[in-house]
């Protein structure tokens, strides 16, 4: 517990963690205005475009107007972007050592490096599940009203829903050990975030585009379930509360979410154990 309140100390002397969670606040009032005009045109869609629209689009869409994944889509908007600051969170709780040379101080006062590792995970995953609390206790009457205004009941007290909520809190936690595994593996700061920023927004893309790509041109369909091994898209398909045509079941975006995480605490561990430290 003592290294574990020196985590937050470290992170609640800094301007860091309360310009992440403006940012996630900020830009999660975007995503759920996003997210709903969306959802207003999937609910009521033009009749030119149905008219167009291939049978695998329509099933989707049909799907996702199930009231069930309709609230577990919107009751969880903002995720990706507060997943990204948690991440960059836990890259910063490791990488500011290094770069305020304080590292030295930290492994001589506490020579078990792993225990370190452990409170720094402890303390970003305590900060990521704070910071779902908040977005979800936004997201929940936000969606109440936006869907009665639409005029479908919110199920928000069904289980499908309830889980999505609560694996979008672990996703939270789960994001801040990748983030410190990031930062471990590059210790520059700011080689570090902007690695892990590319990575999880240009790459994310870049690889939905490339195995869509491929899977049209090699017309083999199980190609597209490859796309789901990225952190990003697996967190996003662990809370989308009912099964969607197209896509794996919910619990194999959480195995790879959690396998994504153990991985990269493990290297990180064993990184910090190994390396020198000046």
């Amino acid at each position: 517990m003592r290294l574990v309140r020196s985590e937050f100390l470290k992170i609640r002397t800094t301007n860091v963690w309360w310009l992440f969670a403006l940012g996630a606040m900020g830009l999660l009032v975007v995503a759920f205005a996003a997210n709903a005009l969306n959802m207003h045109f999937v609910l009521e869609p033009p009749t030119e475009a149905g008219q167009t629209m291939d049978p695998e689009q329509a099933a989707v869409l049909k799907a996702l107007a199930d009231p069930v994944a309709l609230t577990s889509y919107m009751v969880t908007s903002g995720q990706y972007f507060g997943l990204m600051f948690v991440m960059l969170l836990g890259i910063i709780t490791v990488t500011n050592e290094f770069h305020h040379q304080t590292a030295t101080t930290t492994f001589l006062s506490t020579p078990h490096r792993t225990s370190v590792i452990v409170a720094k995970a402890v303390a970003g995953g305590i900060f990521g599940i704070v910071l779902w609390l908040v977005t979800t206790a936004l997201t929940v009457p936000a969606t109440a009203i936006f869907l009665e205004s639409e005029g479908i009941t919110p199920a928000l007290g069904d289980s499908e829903v309830i889980r999505a909520v609560l694996l979008n809190g672990l996703a939270y936690a789960l994001w801040a050990l990748i983030g410190i595994g990031i930062g471990v593996l590059i210790r520059s700061q700011i080689g570090a975030t902007v690695t892990a920023m590319v990575v999880y927004t240009v790459g994310t893309a870049a690889v939905s585009i490339i195995v869509n790509l491929l899977t049209t041109a090699l017309n083999w369909d199980w190609l597209a379930n490859v796309q789901w091994a990225m952190p990003s898209l697996a967190s996003n398909l662990m809370t989308s509360g009912a099964n969607l045509p197209g896509q794996p079941a919910y619990w194999v975006g959480a195995l790879v979410l959690v396998g994504w995480a153990v991985v990269t605490g493990l290297v990180g561990t064993l990184l910090t154990r190994s390396r020198d430290v000046s």
